[in-house]
């Protein structure tokens, strides 16, 4: 059984420590709950919209801004889900002590790209050279 790391209020990880220590991890753990359980608050909220918003309008022209508000909100809703997957798969990186390593070099992530983008999986150097191969191979 692991002991609880507990954390000062204004704590932040800083390269001065070893990297990916215990409190360097309850901090992302931290972050990226709170991050998660905002998008489930989002999500619950969206949801009571839509059912409050279910009246037919008379309108045609109100009917199909309905329904494109709807949609684009489907869409958002959608592209949060796969947020949630992506931050899930990040705190089990956390628990298997592979989060902060890239993926594709084993070399540490960045402290500051991790605080911009705690789900990164790959180090910012990496991640530009994948964005490059990406539009080399892309067909346009």
């Amino acid at each position: 059984m692991s002991k609880q790391i507990i954390l000062d209020a204004d704590y932040k990880p800083t390269d001065a420590e070893p990297f990916m220590n215990e409190r360097q991890r309850e901090y992302f753990r931290g972050k990226l709950m709170a991050w998660k359980d905002e998008i489930l608050k989002e999500a619950k909220e969206t949801l009571v919209t839509l059912q409050s918003e279910n009246e037919n309008h008379p309108d045609i022209a109100d009917r199909a801004s309905s329904e494109t508000d709807r949609a684009i909100e489907l869409r958002a809703r959608d592209r949060q889900r796969k947020l949630i997957a992506k931050i899930d798969a990040a705190i089990a990186r956390i628990d298997d002590g592979s989060y902060g390593y890239c993926e594709e070099t084993g070399e540490p992530i960045s402290l500051k790209r991790l605080e911009a983008r705690p789900i990164a999986t790959l180090s910012l150097e990496a991640q530009e050279r994948h964005e490059r191969n990406e539009r080399v191979f892309r067909d346009d």
